[in-house]
């Protein structure tokens, strides 16, 4: 049986209470996030199981309260990699 894609974009800035969902979607539409963030050189980062719950999200609504932790551990990790490649 084939896999669905599912995917989610996140946007944070200085300011805001929490990362807000921007994108989510599934087949086609999570393809179509997926390239569109590889044409940006935007991160991406592969966790079914955030991408199960962030797509539950409606766009333009802030993440849940429950999902800061894992959130900040991903953002963390995508600084830390960024750093890195700007370092070289």
């Amino acid at each position: 049986m084939k896999k669905i894609k599912k995917a989610a974009a996140l946007k944070y800035e200085q300011g805001y209470e929490a990362p807000i969902v921007t994108a989510q979607g599934v087949g086609h539409v999570a393809e179509r996030i997926i390239a569109k963030a590889n044409e940006s050189e935007v991160p991406i980062v592969y966790n079914k199981e955030m991408t199960e719950l962030l797509t539950n999200v409606d766009v333009g609504d802030t993440i849940p309260e429950e999902l800061y932790g894992a959130v900040a551990e991903i953002m963390a990790f995508i600084i830390d990699v960024d750093s890195k490649v700007k370092g070289r």
